[in-house]
C-alpha cells in the first residue's frame, strides 16, 4: 500500500489560455482552457501543499484579470472537497514565484514553506529591473515577495539550495535552475520509500503544462516521440528540455507518472469529480487506510 495519498484540487481556470504560452512554438493554434490548481500529498501524520494559488486580492486581482483566470475558489472552500482545513496544512512546497502558485501563503497559519534561495532572490532582482524589463517579473506579485520576509522572521521559512531529498520521508526536491523561472521546483514522491522507487509521483509545477510537453505535438514538431517545452521561460527552453528528461527519468518514463496541474485532461486518467462551475478534485492515487473522497 502507498505511503501517501495524492490530489490535484483545482481552484480556478483560464477558459482561453494561449496555445503559444503552453506550448513552445505553437503560433497562431488558437486557445484551450486551463485549469489552475495546487496539489495536496497527506500521509504519515502530515499534510502538505505543492503550491497553494493566488490571493484574489489587491495585485493578484489584477494579475489574475490581466491573465483572464477566473472561477477562483479560496483554500478552504477547495480543501473541504477531501476532508481538510488549511489549518491541517504544516509544510508548503512552493515551486516558483509566481501569483498563481505562492500568493496564498498566508492562508496556512501552522504551515513550513520550502523555496529555492534562488528563487526569491532573482525575483527580488527581477523585480528591481526598469518597467520596460518588466516581463522578467510580469507574473510576481510583490506582496508575495514580502510575505516571505515575514516568514523567515517566523522561523516558518527553509530556502532551499539545489535539490533537496527527504525533505519529509519518501519526497525529495529538485531544481531546474533558468528555466520557467529562475529556480523552479518538482518534487518527487517515492511512494513505496524505496530509494530507488517502484511506485513514483512527480510533481511538476511548472516544468510541464501538459502531456503534449512529454510527449511531443505532432502540429508543431511533426514527431510525438519528442518533447516540446512550455511556451513560457524567463530562462532558457533547452532548461526546460533538460528538465524534462530528468523528470522523465525519475518517472521511469512513464508518462502516467508525471503530474502536471495544468492538465486539462488529468480527470480523463485519474479518478475524479467536478465541483462547481466544472472544476476538477482528481484524486491520484491513495494512501494506507484513506478513504476516496471522488466516489
Amino acid at each position: 500500500m502507498a505511503d501517501y495519498s495524492i490530489w490535484v484540487l483545482e481552484y480556478a481556470q483560464a477558459p482561453k489560455y494561449n496555445v503559444s504560452g503552453i506550448i513552445y512554438g505553437a503560433h497562431n493554434q488558437g486557445t484551450v482552457r486551463l485549469p489552475y490548481g495546487y496539489v495536496v500529498i497527506k500521509g504519515h501524520g502530515r499534510v502538505v501543499m505543492i503550491d497553494v494559488g493566488y490571493n484574489y486580492d489587491d495585485h493578484g486581482c489584477e494579475l489574475a484579470d490581466r491573465f483572464a483566470v477566473k472561477d477562483f475558489h479560496g483554500p478552504k472552500q477547495v480543501l473541504k472537497q477531501i476532508g481538510l482545513k488549511p489549518e491541517d496544512v504544516d509544510t508548503i512546497i512552493v515551486t516558483h514565484a509566481h501569483f498563481d502558485h505562492m500568493g496564498n501563503m498566508g492562508d496556512f497559519p501552522n504551515a513550513h514553506v520550502y523555496l529555492q534561495e534562488r528563487e526569491l532572490s532573482k525575483s527580488i532582482w527581477a523585480m528591481s529591473l526598469p518597467t520596460r524589463m518588466g516581463y522578467a517579473s510580469v507574473a510576481i506579485d510583490p506582496a508575495d515577495i514580502l510575505k516571505c520576509v515575514e516568514l523567515s522572521k517566523q522561523g516558518k521559512l527553509t530556502l532551499v539550495d539545489g535539490d533537496m531529498e527527504n525533505v519529509l520521508p519518501g519526497i525529495d526536491l529538485h531544481v531546474a535552475y533558468d528555466s520557467h523561472t529562475y529556480g523552479s521546483m518538482w518534487v518527487v514522491v517515492r511512494n513505496d520509500g524505496a530509494a530507488e522507487s517502484k511506485d513514483p509521483w512527480v510533481l511538476t509545477g511548472d516544468l510541464i503544462y501538459v502531456y503534449e510537453n512529454i510527449e511531443g505535438d505532432g502540429g508543431v514538431i511533426g514527431a510525438k516521440t519528442m518533447y516540446t517545452p512550455v511556451g513560457v521561460a524567463v530562462g532558457s527552453q533547452l532548461n526546460l528540455l533538460m528538465a524534462t528528461e530528468e523528470i522523465m527519468k525519475a518517472a521511469n518514463y512513464e508518462k502516467r507518472r508525471v503530474v502536471p496541474v495544468h492538465e486539462r485532461r488529468l480527470g480523463d486518467n485519474f479518478p475524479s469529480r467536478q465541483i462547481e462551475p466544472g472544476l476538477a478534485v482528481v484524486e491520484v492515487c491513495l494512501g494506507a487506510g484513506e478513504t476516496s473522497h471522488v466516489n
